[in-house]
């Protein structure tokens, strides 16, 4: 649950506070709790650094704009800890190409449509429609083909 502000008045918090990246959500204010934070809640903040979705779960250092306890600013994240491996894929990324890989396999998702490239070089397209078109010669080559 997200806190929204104003909230009834509490006590200041002056200084730094250790507090805890709880969620990252897209294009919306990292969700942290620090202690004295009512229990199974989270707070949106601002952040002055940037965060990743690798670094959820770990500690942050926490300020407070006008010493505001529902008011928290994400200084930094505390260095020394574990977090979770970070998922390794690369994105290349020119004028002409855009390259994705991944160690395991790659899937690219749309409501029902799917396509997965795995390691073993498989390539699934799933989806309720499929269409292919071609302005020239429209080949299906492999070691055996099956339709239907």
């Amino acid at each position: 649950m997200t806190v929204q502000y104003p909230l009834p008045t509490q006590a200041r918090i002056d200084g730094v506070v250790i507090g805890v990246l709880l969620d990252l959500p897209q294009a919306s204010a990292p969700l942290v709790t620090y202690p004295g934070c009512p229990e199974e809640q989270s707070i949106a903040a601002r952040s002055t650094t940037l965060l990743a979705p690798a670094d959820i779960g770990t500690q942050v250092a926490l300020m407070f704009e006008d010493g505001d306890p529902f008011r928290p600013l994400v200084i930094g994240r505390l260095l020394g800890q574990t977090a979770a491996p970070a998922p390794v894929a690369c994105v290349q990324l020119d004028d002409q190409r855009l390259e994705l890989s991944a160690e395991r396999e790659i899937v690219l998702r749309c409501g029902k449509a799917s396509i997965t490239l795995t390691r073993a070089g498989k390539v699934i397209i799933q989806g309720a429609y499929l269409s292919s078109r071609s302005s020239g010669v429209n080949r299906i080559k492999g070691g055996s083909v099956q339709i239907n």
